[in-house]
């Protein structure tokens, strides 16, 4: 599966690319990731890519020359850019697009073999790109941030660890398994801070208030697993 960024901060999504998970995924082949400066596709010499919107109103709006051309030269895993959309997921992030969610990020995983997310800025991208792309609009969810490329790496982030053998054994998948809200490791005792006196940084802690719940040390794991359950419907 490819993933494709059109984007004028192709450093911001580099960077997170270049991690953790995503990044050895793509060491093993099972996704790979291809960003594009849009600033790369205009004809003006100072690299512009938006301009006022007709009728007015606030904001610049990125024009869709740029995002076109830079679309044109996208290297496709499924299919070629000349050709119909076949297996490739255009997105546009929007505040007003629809929420996007763990089951979408499941079917999406299973249904494309490239997925493109445009990045806007500013008040948005002209509309002729979504229509000429048929690209749909995703929210990440009911706020507005500067730029689409933190709600498109959310989105590769959710959508990568659905493949398979990227996260290992299938039980790595949280929402496959029974998962609690609350977690603890070693030790079974808080013994932080071991200073004499707290500060306003290290407060005091007593142990006794702090201990890891005795069901979850207790090896039992029918009960382990009831309690995880239970913990589950107190949080929901």
């Amino acid at each position: 599966m490819k993933f494709h960024f059109l984007t004028i901060f192709p450093e911001m999504v580099q960077s997170y690319l270049s991690e953790a998970m995503l990044k050895r995924a793509a060491e093993k082949k099972l996704v790979s990731f291809g960003v594009l400066n849009i600033r790369d596709y205009t004809l003006d010499k100072h690299g512009k890519v938006d301009e006022r919107p007709y009728g007015g109103g606030p904001g610049m709006v990125m024009t869709p020359e740029p995002i076109l051309r830079a679309y044109s030269k996208l290297k496709f895993i499924g299919r070629s850019p000349t050709s119909n959309l076949g297996k490739t997921k255009v997105i546009m992030l929007s505040p007003t697009g629809k929420m996007f969610t763990n089951a979408m990020a499941a079917k999406m995983a299973k249904s494309y073999t490239d997925v493109v997310f445009i990045c806007g800025r500013y008040e948005g991208v002209d509309d002729r790109v979504r229509s000429i792309l048929k690209a749909e609009e995703v929210s990440i969810g009911d706020f507005v941030l500067t730029g689409g490329e933190l709600p498109a790496l959310v989105m590769t982030d959710a959508i990568v660890r659905q493949i398979s053998g990227v996260l290992g054994k299938g039980e790595s998948v949280e929402e496959n398994r029974t998962a609690s809200p609350r977690v603890f490791t070693r030790p079974p005792v808080l013994e932080w801070p071991k200073a004499k006196k707290a500060t306003k940084t290290l407060p005091e802690v007593k142990a006794k208030n702090h201990k890891v719940p005795d069901v979850l040390i207790s090896g039992d794991h029918k009960k382990i697993e009831e309690w995880r359950k239970n913990q589950q419907k107190t949080e929901e």
